[in-house]
C-alpha cells in the first residue's frame, strides 16, 4: 500500500510528503502542502537544499516546552513558527522524553519491563484522543493546515513518529483514506527512526538495557495507533463524532481539509 514520499533532507530525519497517497473515491492527496518529520533542531537552512525547495511557510511544533528549550527548531527560511503542544496535560509521558527513556537501564527495566514500556505508549495515545489540551492541540493544527495561506506545512514532534503520526492520520482519515492506508503510512516511520535513534539504542543494549524495552520506546506499533482509534470510537462514535465533539472543529474547516487537501488520482 502506497505510503508518504521520503524526501532526502540532509539534516532533518524522517521527512515525509504525505502528497501522493490514495484515498477513497478516486482521490489522493495533493503533494507538496503536507509535509511531517522529526524535530528540526539541527536543521542547515544554508546547505539542505531538499528542505529549502519545499517552501515551507509554516512549521507545526507539536512538542512540549522543555523538548523545545532543549532543541529548539531552526526554521526553514521565511517559514513561521506554530506551537501546537499535545502532550501539554501530561508533559513528562514517554514520547516526550525517549532519549532518557534510553539512559538508563536498570530504571528502564524496572519502569518499562515486562511489557509495560508498550502499555505505557499505548496509554499516550489513548490520552492524545481523550485529554483537553491534547484536543486544543489538535484543533489548532487543523485549523493551521486549513489555512492556503500557512501552507506547505511541515509538522514535526521529536522523533516524527507518536505525536506526527497521530496528527498525519487524522489528516489522511478526515481526507477520507482508509484505515488500512492510514496504519500503512503510520508504520512506515519505523526504519527511518530507527536509524535516528541507533546509537542511543546501541548505547542502551551496550549497556544491558532490555531489546524488548528499546524496540517498544523506539518503534511505532499497530496497538498504538489502534489505541487511538478506539478512544474515537468509544467515546464519540467515530471520526465525525470526534471532530464535532471532541475538537469542536468547524464543519466549514473540515469540509476545507477535505475539498483542498486531495485532488483527483
Amino acid at each position: 500500500m502506497q505510503t508518504a514520499r521520503a524526501v532526502p533532507a540532509a539534516t532533518v530525519f524522517n521527512l515525509r510528503d504525505l502528497g501522493g497517497i490514495t484515498l477513497a473515491r478516486g482521490r489522493r492527496m495533493r503533494q507538496g502542502i503536507l509535509l511531517r518529520s522529526g524535530q528540526l533542531s539541527d536543521l542547515d537552512t544554508e546547505r539542505d537544499m531538499a528542505v529549502a525547495a519545499l517552501g515551507i511557510r509554516t512549521v507545526v511544533d507539536l512538542r512540549t516546552a522543555d523538548e523545545r528549550q532543549w532543541a529548539p527548531d531552526r526554521l526553514p527560511s521565511g517559514a513561521r513558527l506554530f506551537v501546537a503542544d499535545v502532550l501539554r496535560d501530561r508533559p513528562g509521558v514517554a514520547p516526550a522524553r525517549l532519549k532518557a527513556l534510553l539512559s538508563d537501564p536498570a530504571g528502564a527495566r524496572e519502569v518499562l519491563g515486562g511489557g509495560k514500556a508498550e502499555e505505557l505508549f499505548a496509554e499516550t495515545y489513548r490520552q492524545m484522543v481523550l485529554s483537553p489540551g491534547a484536543a486544543a492541540a489538535c484543533r489548532a493544527f487543523l485549523e493551521t493546515a486549513a489555512d492556503p495561506k500557512a501552507r506547505p506545512v511541515l509538522f514535526h514532534c521529536t522523533a516524527g513518529k507518536d505525536r506526527t503520526g497521530w496528527a498525519a492520520a487524522l489528516l489522511l482519515l478526515i481526507a477520507g483514506a482508509s484505515r488500512e492506508a492510514v496504519r500503512a503510512e503510520f508504520l512506515a516511520v519505523n526504519p527511518a527512526v530507527r536509524a535516528a535513534f541507533a546509537p542511543h539504542v546501541q548505547g542502551f543494549l551496550d549497556a544491558g538495557g532490555c531489546p524488548d524495552i528499546a524496540s517498544a520506546v523506539v518503534e511505532v506499533r499497530p496497538r498504538y495507533l489502534e489505541a487511538a482509534l478506539d478512544a474515537v470510537d468509544e467515546r464519540w462514535g467515530g471520526l465525525d463524532g470526534y471532530l464535532r465533539d471532541g475538537l469542536r472543529l468547524p464543519r466549514p474547516v473540515v469540509e476545507r481539509l477535505r475539498g483542498e487537501l486531495t485532488v483527483s488520482a
